[in-house]
């Protein structure tokens, strides 16, 4: 609300009006705000479990109707048996450094994101910057028919607006250096403000060193379900202790939406 100063010696008429101008500016400043706040667009409430979970998101808003008519969902079962041989795959290239990131508790997962634009992913020509990446367990993608502990999204959009996808398994093992940061600020509730990380998150150390990979044509994991999202799911797990594993499933113990049918879709192999 703007303040308006008023001289030391200023007759009370000219006060009154001053008051008055302070009221009418209140109320337009209330019903702007109450304009805006009734044009948002405000989608359903969404969840992991019971009436709001992973089998009802597609009628839980019209917006989110991809989760259930969409034909090229993800994540999926990747069964190595049934990948053609000899597939030509799409010609990636990732470029990552060390970057810092702020981190937040969304309600639905830890998530790190950053506004550095010099980490990319590279597809067929066609350069993504990494947004934010986040964690669900189990492992949304299954391989042959198994879940790993957890699994990480790294979540890239490039100027359109398109999105590319690494998806990265996690199993129990060693302590994951990389993420030692972000795990010693894990926000237990949902944040209205994003967590800064003073260390930067060493990037490259994220991915396994084998970068084997399998490419499919799929969706976001979580509504709106949204479709053409580039996915590459490497097939080397990447390791973090029992602790660290233990400390995210304390806040989230089931974030993860199951596989969904491949339909016709091909999975290529990347070696």
């Amino acid at each position: 609300m703007k303040k308006f100063a008023y001289p030391f010696l200023a007759i009370s008429l000219g006060l009154s009006l001053g008051a008055c101008s302070e009221q009418v500016t209140e109320t337009d400043t209330l019903e702007q705000e109450q304009t805006a706040e009734a044009n948002q667009v405000k989608t359903a409430a969404w969840s992991y479990e019971g009436g709001t979970g992973p089998e009802n998101w597609g009628e839980l808003d019209t917006s989110y109707s991809a989760c259930t008519n969409g034909q090229e969902q993800s994540p999926i079962n990747v069964e190595f048996s049934k990948i053609p041989a000899g597939n030509t795959t799409a010609n990636t290239a990732i470029h990552y450094q060390a970057t810092p990131f702020s981190l937040a508790n969304n309600g639905h997962t830890i998530q790190a994101n950053t506004t550095a634009k010099d980490n990319t992913l590279v597809i067929d020509g066609k350069k993504y910057e990494l947004a934010q990446f986040h964690f669900h367990t189990p492992s949304e993608h299954q391989f042959n028919g198994q879940h790993y502990d957890m699994e990480l999204h790294l979540v890239h959009k490039d100027a359109e607006e398109h999105l590319a996808v690494l998806g990265v398994m996690i199993q129990e093992g060693e302590k994951n250096e990389a993420l030692s940061a972000l795990w010693e600020a894990l926000p237990s509730e949902k944040t209205h403000e994003d967590i800064s990380i003073e260390s930067p998150v060493p990037l490259q150390a994220l991915l396994p060193k084998d970068q084997t990979s399998f490419q499919y044509n799929g969706s976001l994991t979580t509504p709106p379900c949204t479709e053409e999202v580039e996915w590459i799911v490497f097939e080397e797990p990447i390791q973090m202790s029992k602790e660290q594993i233990q400390d995210f499933q304390r806040i989230f113990p089931e974030n993860h939406r199951p596989v969904q049918p491949l339909n016709k879709r091909d999975v290529l192999q990347a070696e």
